[in-house]
């Protein structure tokens, strides 16, 4: 496992903060609710705005769907298959409140414009700002880029350290023992990690419910990019989860497998329930 973070000396742009926002259509809007973002929000409530440089959409169908855990108490999903649609965005380091403050203002002028979408709900729609990034390989794609490199699959996955357990010792077990074994020999490429931010004036004035609280700033995020389809290799995320439990450090409190979408089709629209 390769833990540099430092992949393009001499390239200052950075990923420092993530829009995570998780939605499921309504019932019978699936086919118009996916078209209304593709062609419409992903752009214009998000990647037209200042210093977000990256986007891309991940779905869960139902057999997905099926695969998360924990089923009770998930920290991300309540119900545990609550949430159909994950649109991911990369903000330059630097740019949180660049960003972010114009995204809070285009949302409402959006939907006084007409230009909402009604017959959707939000599982979990939260900033988050970037703590590091783990490889597989010496000269990896870095996460910078992964939005953009068509990976085939995400797994989402929330850790939350045990009461008692310090944040410190958590990290190595992560680096040392929990995360080698879900890199080796395998589609596993990359796992970008970030700590939540509490909702605060650019959040909490949005024209919706957001779905799901924050997790608590000692909990760390993390997405990792796959090369296959999350079914091939979820047994390796069930294996972390078993094994982070056991080490008494910490306890997988979301996790959650997704494909990448096909832009531009309604392909997984008639797969999601």
């Amino acid at each position: 496992m390769a833990p540099s973070d430092d992949l393009n000396p001499g390239h200052p742009v950075r990923a420092g903060s993530m829009l995570y926002t998780l939605v499921d259509p309504e019932p019978g809007y699936e086919v118009a609710y996916n078209r209304w973002y593709e062609r419409d929000h992903f752009y214009g409530g998000c990647m037209t705005g200042p210093w977000c440089f990256a986007g891309s959409r991940w779905v869960a169908t139902r057999e997905l769907k099926d695969l998360r855990f924990p089923a009770e108490g998930n920290s991300i999903s309540d119900p545990v298959d609550r949430g159909s649609y994950v649109a991911i965005y990369w903000v330059e380091d630097g740019h949180h409140d660049d960003h972010f403050a114009w995204g809070a203002d285009q949302v409402v002028k959006l939907y006084t414009e007409g230009r909402g979408f009604q017959e959707r709900r939000h599982a979990h729609t939260v900033l988050y700002r970037h703590r590091s990034n783990r490889y597989r390989d010496k000269d990896p794609v870095p996460v910078d880029l992964a939005l953009d490199h068509h990976y085939a699959g995400i797994a989402s996955v929330v850790v939350e350290p045990t009461e008692g357990a310090e944040s410190v010792d958590l990290d190595a077990w992560l680096d040392n023992e929990g995360l080698p074994p879900l890199f080796t020999d395998g589609p596993v490429a990359s796992c970008a990690q970030w700590t939540a931010v509490p909702r605060d004036g650019m959040t909490s004035n949005a024209p919706m419910d957001l779905g799901s609280s924050p997790p608590d700033l000692d909990a760390t995020m993390q997405v990792f990019f796959l090369e296959e389809g999350p079914q091939a290799c979820w047994g390796r995320f069930v294996d972390y989860a078993v094994r982070l439990e056991a080490s008494g450090l910490g306890r997988v409190t979301s996790a959650a497998p997704f494909l990448r979408t096909e832009v531009g089709t309604d392909r997984y629209v008639d797969e999601l329930w």
